[in-house]
């Protein structure tokens, strides 16, 4: 059995109403010996009903879903839910407040700390208690993110496959119920612990996204996510249904595999030859990689391995070999 969290809280889980309140993790540094790092969060409960619990900060530099869900605390009321609602706006803290995409406490990534450690360091604290204590609370869960400030994305919203097929038949109709103009199946992951793969693993529909990047926020990007987070309330029973915003196509896609990504073969300055939206070939080059310390010699291309539409690019110039500077998505067949 995992070891008990570390972190304690003065809001009830339990309690009808709405509490705005926080999470204490215990932090003992030079200027204050028995501190603690409070993470916000908000509980709105009326009667029986499903929980839905909604997360944005994984990523401290992304911007788009802290705004939204801030905004949904201060108005949404018991009145107008049926069930429960769980809020978690800046889930990594000291990365949201750093503006980063790691903390400035340990380094840590949140979204590489699942299923997390109670005696680790702050960041697979943090991870441990979502991983323990809130997802078994959760139906539905939405982990809002970003490119952050290295990325830029086409914006949609996301699922990933399970082992579960009727899980997996759950979570798409909850992604197509969030109304993005492009829902995206992750079929493959480059990475592993991250927090909505934990939640799929626990039986909870979860879904993510990608609603901006470079650093900025996207004003697209928090309409989509303020109309889709309804949209998802909507689907998950919380709140009524003429809540939910007006149907919209949507494209699906999905990421198989590794042959989707284009990495930097070199560091130095990389000049791009696409723009997100576009529709690739296979072998089509990517881009190259220049040396500006040393002109005379011939950059370096690197090419797409399949065809697809990109729909992520790298927003900074300088990369250092291994950085991810595209990937693709495809079409969805089913």
């Amino acid at each position: 059995m995992s070891a008990r969290t570390q972190i304690w809280t003065d809001i009830d889980y339990e309690q009808e109403g709405k509490q705005v309140g926080w999470l204490h993790l215990p932090h003992s540094v030079t200027r204050s010996a028995y501190g603690t790092i409070a993470i916000p969060i908000a509980v709105i409960r009326n009667g029986d009903g499903p929980t839905v619990f909604l997360m944005a900060g994984n990523h401290g530099d992304e911007y788009e879903g802290q705004i939204a869900l801030c905004k949904l605390i201060r108005s949404l009321q018991p009145k107008d839910i049926k069930g429960r609602v769980i809020v978690m706006p800046a889930a990594n803290l000291p990365a949201a407040m750093d503006g980063a995409r790691v903390s400035p406490i340990d380094g840590g990534n949140l979204n590489r700390a699942f299923p997390g450690n109670p005696k680790g360091t702050p960041t697979f604290a943090i991870a441990h208690y979502i991983d323990t204590v809130l997802y078994p609370m959760a139906d539905f869960h939405h982990d809002l993110h970003s490119g952050g400030s290295s990325l830029e994305y086409v914006p949609f919203c996301s699922m990933r496959v399970g082992s579960d097929p009727e899980l997996d038949r759950r979570a798409l109709a909850a992604l197509k119920a969030f109304g993005a103009p492009v829902s995206l199946i992750w079929a493959f992951s480059t990475d592993a612990g991250i927090a909505g793969a934990s939640a799929v693993d626990q039986g909870v529909v979860a879904l993510g996204g990608e609603f901006g990047g470079s650093g900025r926020v996207s004003v697209t990007g928090v309409r989509l996510v303020e109309r889709g987070v309804r949209n998802f309330l909507a689907h998950a029973g919380v709140i009524a249904a003429d809540k939910a915003a007006a149907g919209q196509p949507t494209r699906v896609m999905e990421v198989k595999g590794r042959d989707y990504y284009v990495y930097a073969p070199e560091p130095g300055l990389f000049e791009p030859f696409v723009e997100l939206g576009d529709e690739i070939t296979a072998g089509q080059p990517c881009g190259q990689v220049h040396f500006i310390d040393n002109p005379a010699r011939e950059p370096v291309p690197c090419q797409f391995r399949r065809a697809g539409t990109v729909i992520c690019k790298r927003h900074p110039g300088r990369v250092e070999r291994g950085d991810c500077v595209a990937h693709l998505a495809t079409d969805y067949p089913g």
